[in-house]
């Protein structure tokens, strides 16, 4: 059975080298693909993983994301010309879910981002699968009218690749070490926008800032910017504290005992406030409170494992679904 697996961004990547290894590891035909894209093909190289690249992420303008989405297309269709995937896999990859549909291969796709909501027009109506955290509301997912099968679970994405996690990579930088995120602000579904380069140098008086910049890297007095690819998982679990918008890295920090800051932005972050409830170090404060919760949190680690125990794993899931159609196939 040939399983096809598209990778959009670095989390994608993550995501989909964690399934693709399960179903190797059970005899299945994995195939993968991305798009160049600042995390992923870096990503994918760290990991040692081979991904077939097509196409780019170009986000100038909503004409150029659709012009690179239609080559990526064609591509795939040159691509599996000769011998179809059984079954597609994606974290809401709009191209993935087009040609998947038009030439009949099933269609399972992840999502924990309840605000893209560009994306889920693209890609739940065409899915077979729905598999997501419990955390997001149901009534999100039917207001795209899928007609495929929910398959929910008591957990979130990241678990896929953090639950028995090592760190790749060491770093030396000196302590404490606090990493900040820049804001995903070129994504479809960001709203407004918030300056974390600006809060990364007021954190400066509390210890070693890194900034993860999005795009471009460029030396920033007193703030480190990493150039090239830097292993984020890695890095914030060897942090004293992570701060950002609550996206990937968030919860791969809080899932690893790092506390992790969100600076409060949208106001739909169910997965967040899930891994909360749970105990999880995630806290959601007003950009003015950064600096003073910050200083409270330096110093302080989470034990986590016993928490992280109870989430279950997405890819669980997904290979579940996976053997059942290859049975019934």
């Amino acid at each position: 059975m040939k399983v096809w697996y598209d990778a959009c961004t670095g989390k994608h990547v993550r995501y989909g080298v964690a399934i693709a290894r399960r179903l190797r590891n059970l005899g299945y035909d994995v195939v993968l693909t991305t798009r160049k894209h600042p995390d992923t093909v870096p990503l994918a190289n760290f990991l040692k993983e081979k991904f077939i690249v097509i196409g780019k992420y170009d986000p100038r303008s909503l004409l150029t994301r659709v012009k690179e989405g239609s080559k990526r297309q064609l591509f795939f269709c040159k691509l599996f010309e000769k011998s179809l995937p059984d079954v597609a896999i994606s974290h809401g990859s709009v191209d993935l879910c087009r040609v998947s549909f038009g030439l009949g291969i099933p269609t399972v796709t992840t999502l924990d981002t309840p605000y893209a909501d560009a994306v889920h027009r693209l890609t739940l109506p065409l899915s077979s699968y729905v598999v997501s955290s419990k955390a997001i509301p149901e009534r999100i997912l039917k207001s795209y009218n899928p007609e495929g099968q929910f398959v929910r679970f008591n957990g979130v994405d990241e678990v896929a690749w953090i639950k028995g996690f090592a760190p790749l990579a060491s770093f030396d930088f000196k302590k404490p070490l606090i990493v900040v995120r820049e804001y995903e602000k070129k994504a479809v579904y960001a709203k407004g926008n918030i300056n974390l380069l600006r809060v990364a140098k007021r954190l400066t008086k509390l210890g070693t800032v890194v900034f993860l910049s999005r795009y471009k890297s460029k030396k920033i007095k007193g703030v480190i910017t990493p150039k090239g690819f830097v292993d984020s998982a890695s890095l914030v679990a060897q942090a004293d504290l992570f701060v950002g918008a609550g996206g990937t890295i968030t919860r791969e920090a809080a899932l690893q005992g790092t506390p992790a800051i969100i600076v409060n932005i949208s106001k739909k972050q169910h997965v967040n406030d899930f891994l909360i409830k749970k105990g999880f170090p995630i806290f959601k404060v007003n950009i003015s409170n950064v600096l003073e919760v910050a200083e409270d949190l330096l110093g302080k680690r989470f034990d986590v494992k016993s928490l992280l125990d109870t989430l279950e794993n997405p890819v669980d899931i997904i290979v579940s679904i996976v053997k059942k159609m290859n049975r019934n196939s």
